[in-house]
Formats: structure tokens, sequence, C-alpha cells
């Protein structure tokens, strides 16, 4: 590919320079509180979403360590409890979605040619409230009566007769999250179509682009739902009100319906930003233009479509009727035709290309390995009769975790290793960065593959104890647990090393890289392109 055609880039990094002296950063936490720049803002939500990834495996390690032998161990049912709602919540909410709108913050603007987000102040407002969501959620946990208990799903009656009264904090709490999001996804959508560089046609879009603007129509579309569950949820236990109480005129079931018609698109919210990380670092280190880019964005298209009819997959064992459960079962099983057009596509751009396995490489190619296990559990999931004996058993655990772990969070891993010296100004320690890839691979095949064996055999999910045939392959899994958490310590050790110095970073310090955020020095200027770019190359996805 040939380089991108910029005009007068010496010139102006001279006057962003000066500009800088006048107008950089201001001092000390005043800079983080009240910063509009959308560097700054990406860097508050990686790091925040980075403390949640932690407080999130914690408690996945308590609930681990409850399972490592049969029988009540540790901790009394109902903390169980709270532990796997807590979890789930923190790593959905706080940890993976942050993850993704920090790394639109640094790196859309970047792609794009603009000088920052389209909505500034609104930025710094939607990553502010996330904090305090936060702490009102996790302060539930020391009421009386302890936190939610009932699933991240919060299923009704049990998060509306049955739970404590803390609900009304994790109902706020939610609420806040959701604000936060769409705020977040109206900042992307703005940005992108309003202020993409001279000449950037929606075809020359990069990939992390085109899935992050299709992600964020997603969320607008699906955030409602979820205020709207949530709130009759808040009525129901709060106000007297019924929907989804039967005594009262009301159905447990509608539940359900309203939740995962906000759920199962929020599945995609997850994993389709990820595939347009996957799609800018496998072309970078096969030195290669990424295969059939045209059919890359139908398909991200596609899936966001189609995400809209599958939400009762989710709910084969509730009853419905025979002609209902064969549409959800079609519809699911069609939506993985467009995913598996990216991995071919992946493996395509792959082919013959002049590879080279860099960390970000290295956990990109994982990510299409583990994340299709995660894909055919997914349509074993989709066949109505086999959900039958698979439904809330450790085979969905194994599933979900498959695509959101080895799935979500090593894109997000790939992405950090890809970007860190654009953000630092330096490169990492490459031995470290392959230690921490090496310990989290075989770590988390050990932790989740085993739950695939446990589910078949029917183990039931989110109980704290089980039967004594179950004993081994759990003490299996909590080992790799244990060994997958303290390999992320590596991660961070590596990031703290990287952050205070070391090799300096060329502006494109990967060879196959493309893209206007490589034509920038490293570390970004404060404030890059005050005169926007011209886009004269076809390739700058």
């Amino acid at each position: 590919m040939a380089p991108l055609n910029r005009t007068n880039t010496a010139d102006e990094h001279v006057s962003l320079n000066e500009h800088e002296a006048h107008h950089g950063p201001a001092k000390g936490i005043k800079r983080w509180l009240f910063t509009t720049n959308h560097k700054d803002i990406g860097t508050l939500y990686l790091l925040f979403s980075l403390c949640m990834f932690f407080v999130g495996g914690l408690m996945a390690m308590l609930i681990r360590a409850e399972l490592f032998q049969p029988g009540l161990q540790l901790v009394e049912p109902n903390f169980f409890n709270q532990m796997t709602t807590m979890h789930g919540l923190i790593m959905i909410f706080g940890a993976v979605m942050p993850s993704f709108v920090g790394l639109a913050n640094w790196m859309v603007p970047l792609m794009i040619g603009a000088p920052d987000m389209a909505l500034p102040r609104m930025n710094n407002w939607s990553f502010w409230i996330l904090p305090f969501a936060f702490v009102l959620m996790l302060s539930s946990l020391f009421m009386p009566g302890g936190g939610p208990n009932f699933g991240w799903t919060f299923y009704a009656p049990l998060s509306t007769t049955y739970s404590p009264d803390s609900t009304a904090l994790f109902a706020f709490a939610i609420h806040i999250m959701g604000i936060s999001s769409i705020m977040g996804a109206i900042n992307v959508i703005v940005t992108i179509w309003n202020m993409r560089a001279p000449g950037m046609t929606w075809m020359k879009l990069p990939m992390f682009c085109w899935t992050w603007l299709i992600t964020a129509f997603l969320l607008i579309a699906v955030m409602p739902v979820l205020a709207g569950a949530v709130t009759m949820v808040l009525t129901d236990k709060y106000f007297g009100t019924s929907f989804f109480d039967a005594a009262g005129g009301g159905d447990p079931v509608m539940f359900q319906h309203i939740f995962w018609f906000f759920g199962h698109p929020e599945v995609y919210i997850m994993i389709l930003p990820s595939f347009g990380i996957i799609s800018a670092i496998i072309p970078a280190f096969s030195r290669k233009p990424l295969f059939g880019y045209a059919s890359m964005v139908y398909a991200t298209a596609s899936i966001a479509g189609l995400s809209f009819l599958v939400w009762a997959h989710h709910m084969f064992t509730v009853g419905m009727p025979v002609a209902a459960e064969l549409f959800f079962m079609y519809c699911t099983m069609l939506i993985s035709v467009p995913t598996g057009v990216k991995v071919f596509n992946w493996v395509a751009t792959m082919w013959r290309g002049s590879l080279s396995f860099e960390v970000p490489m290295l956990f990109a190619i994982a990510f299409i390995v583990l994340f299709s296990i995660g894909g055919f559990s997914g349509l074993m999931l989709a066949i109505t009769p086999a959900d039958f004996q698979y439904h809330d058993t450790y085979f969905v655990v194994a599933h979900f975790h498959y695509v959101l772990v080895t799935g979500a969070i090593f894109s997000v891993l790939s992405a950090v290793y890809y970007w860190l010296p654009k953000w630092t100004g330096y490169m990492f320690d490459e031995r470290l960065g392959k230690w921490h890839f090496w310990c989290s691979v075989v770590s988390v095949n050990l932790l989740f593959f085993p739950m695939h064996f446990l589910g078949l055999g029917g183990m039931p999910r989110r109980i704290p104890d089980y039967s004594l045939q179950f004993a081994d392959i759990n003490a299996l899994v909590s080992i790799g647990g244990f060994a997958f958490g303290l390999s992320q310590l590596i991660f961070v050790v590596l990031l703290i090393k990287c952050i205070r110095g070391g090799e300096k970073a060329a502006p494109c310090p990967w060879e196959g890289a493309h893209g206007l955020e490589w034509t920038v020095p490293s570390p970004a200027p404060y404030h890059t392109f005050s005169t926007p770019p011209e886009v004269t190359d076809h390739d700058t996805r």
C-alpha cells in the first residue's frame, strides 16, 4: 500500500508544538477532571476499565475459590449469588464496554483525521458519571440484605418479589451507565459522520471506525429498552405495579422478552469493535491489505440487523410455540454466516502474507481461533432440542466466556499492544508481552474449555455447591482461573514499565501498519490535525 498523501507535515508539527506550549493540558488533577481532549478521555476510560477488570476479576476468584471443592467452603450461598451478579455486571458494563469506548475516543479522531471528538464537553460528562454509577452499585454490597443477588440478567420475580432492598441502587446505577453509553454513542456517530478528513469517503473508512459506527447505532437502539426493563423492575418492587407479576395481570416471561431484546444486540455491542480491531491488526502484521473490505462492512451491518431477530434463543425453555422456536433457531443459525465471512476474510488476509508474530498479532490470532470455538458452541446452543439439554448449565458459561474473554478482552489487549507505542511514545517490553500472551492463552483454556464437559455432564451454573463427580474438573478450572488472574499482573507491570520510558517509538513502529494515526509523531501530540489531512490513498483501511 502506498503511504497516505500528507501536505506540510513537518510545518504542521512545528506549529502544533508551538500551539501546545500555549494550549497544552492543564496541570495536576484539573487536567483529568475538566479535560475535553479525546486522548485524555480515552485514557481515563481505559484506566477505569482496567480497574473494573481487576475488581470483577477478584469476584471471579472468589467464585472459583468456592467451587474449588464440593460443599460450601468460603462463602454462604446468598453472598455467592451476589458475587456472580456483580461479576457479570462489572465485567460487561465496567470492563468491556468502557474499554471499547476508550479505544474509540483515542483512535477514531486520529484514524479519520479529526482534531477531536465532535462533542467534547459531553464526552467529559459521559465518562465522569461512570465512576459514580459503579460506586453506587458496589456500595449496595454493604447494605442490610447485601447487594443484587439475582444474576446480571435480573430476571423477575428474583429482582422484584425476592430481591434485597439495595435493588434501587442497582437500578439507578444501570440507568446512569445507560446514559453514559448513549452519550458516547452519539459522540461517535456525529464525529465519524461529520468530521472525516477531505477525501475519506465511506468506503475508505478504517474498519475499526465502521464497526464502531454500527455499534453506536445499536447502543442508541437498545439502551432505552434496558432502561424500560429496569424501570418496570423498580416500579414492581417499590410502587406496587405488576408488570411481571402474574397475580396482578403481568407476566414474568415478558421480562425475559424485553431484557433479551436489549441483551442480544448487547452481545454484538461487545464484539463488533473487536472485529474492527482485528481487521486493523491482521493486515498490518500480514503486510497485505484486508481481504474483502466491502464484504466486511456489509457483514458487520448484517450482524447488527440480524441481532434484533434472535433474542428468544435465550428463552427456548420457557414454553414458546414451536413456530416461534423454529423462527429463532433459524435466525440464530443465519447470524453465524456474516460472522463466518469475517473469519474467512481474516484467514484469507494472512494467506501468503509476510507474517510476523509480534504481541498484537499473537493476541489477534488467538482471538480468531478461540472466538471461533465460542462461535461453534453458540451454534450448538442455537439448535432448540439441544439447547433444552445445555440450558443453564456450565456449557453456556463456557460459550459466552469464549466469546467475551478470548473474544472481546483478547481483542482489547491486542489493541493496547498495537497502539501503546502511539500513546506513550515508547516501545513496550516484547519479552514481557510474550510472557503475558502465553500465560494468558494457556490458563484461559484451562479455565474455560473443561466447563464444556461440566455442562454436558449436567452441572448447573450459578450454584455454590455441586455433585462429587464434578470435583476434579472444577479443581482444574479453578487453578486455570487463578493462573489467568495472576497472568494479568504481568500486563500491569508491562504497562507501568512502558509509561515510565524505554526505547523511543517511531511514528509508525509496525512495518505493515497504514492509516492516518501512524502519520503523527509518537507519542501523539495533545492536539492533532489542526489542519485536516488530504486522503488520496485508496487503502486507508
